[in-house]
């Protein structure tokens, strides 16, 4: 039982990490990358598609990406989605193919984003921390209930306590990386 409830824990933080992962890729720095256009979603024959399945999006260099729809008609609709998201990146038309080049970041904007990232990174501990709220409010449950021994919940709360804090030192560690991803120019 107290097995089931440290892996239930662990596979909860180790996702919450994972979404934070995800979140931070949508944060865009001054290179380019395929992933800033990924949650963008194009309206394909009333549909909503993501952009992936109706285009190829290549980086070109490091300040641009080359997007090509499968089908000529669908120029316009994924133009339009690019400018819809947000992004705030101007789409340039030639023919079937469509360049975003992406503008290098001012200092403000730099800094803006620093804070967004430590934002979504203390979110992320948030997180973490109620799951360890949870993990042990479970423990406290099967000790009231006569099932484990007090010794089993004390254990079990310290190694609880040593998932979060190795869960929130990763956090810190993808925080830190994404930041200095932003700061290099």
């Amino acid at each position: 039982m107290l097995n089931e409830i440290k892996k239930d824990a662990q596979a909860r933080m180790l996702k919450s990490i994972d979404a934070l992962r995800h979140t931070l890729t949508k944060i865009r720095t001054g290179r380019a990358t395929s992933a800033l256009v990924d949650h963008i979603k194009v309206n394909y024959y009333g549909s909503d598609m993501p952009l992936a399945q109706v285009a190829s999006v290549a980086v070109t260099d490091a300040r641009s990406l080359t997007i090509t729809p499968w089908e000529k008609p669908m120029v316009a609709a994924v133009e339009k989605a690019i400018i819809n998201s947000d992004l705030g990146l101007t789409p340039t038309t030639a023919g079937t193919t469509i360049r975003i080049n992406i503008p290098a970041l001012t200092e403000d904007r730099r800094k803006e984003l620093s804070k967004a990232v430590h934002g979504e990174g203390e979110d992320t501990k948030v997180a973490i921390r109620n799951i360890r709220r949870d993990a042990n409010q479970h423990a406290k449950d099967l000790l009231k209930e006569k099932k484990i021994t007090e010794d089993e919940a004390a254990r079990q709360d310290d190694e609880i306590q040593k998932m979060t804090d190795k869960a929130i030192k990763d956090v810190d560690e993808v925080v830190k990386l994404k930041e200095q991803e932003l700061m290099s120019v």
